[in-house]
């Protein structure tokens, strides 16, 4: 469940600068190897600038745009429970097309993963 969404703030949580990769993957752009690839093709801007090397921290103040779509800030961590309907498999999608806990939650949520 990959999403971008319109927005200028991208940073830490506590506002530390971290790793550009690092925080496009927590928003979920991509993945943090496939993000350094995408800055490496020219598709990522930092501050108006096309970034050519993914060796870049940034804070609230920055501004991060992929493929021309800025990218909004990261949100706190959460975690929560989900009672699981029955006929419903935790995976984000299923190669023998069985509904999945994904398709069953609203759309306007954040990135969300499963884990365990």
């Amino acid at each position: 469940m990959r999403r971008q969404a319109a927005s200028a703030e991208t940073a830490a949580s506590d506002g530390k600068p971290e790793r550009i990769s690092k925080i496009l993957a927590r928003v979920g752009v991509a993945s943090r190897r496939d993000i350094e690839r995408m800055i490496m093709d020219g598709r990522v801007s930092l501050n108006g600038k096309v970034l050519d090397t993914p060796v870049v921290n940034v804070t609230f103040d920055d501004a991060i745009e992929v493929d021309g779509v800025p990218i909004r800030g990261v949100e706190r961590t959460r975690l929560w429970l989900y009672h699981k309907p029955g006929g419903l498999v935790t995976t984000n999608s299923d190669p023998e097309g069985r509904q999945t806990v994904f398709e069953n939650l609203p759309g306007e949520l954040p990135r969300v993963l499963s884990i365990g």
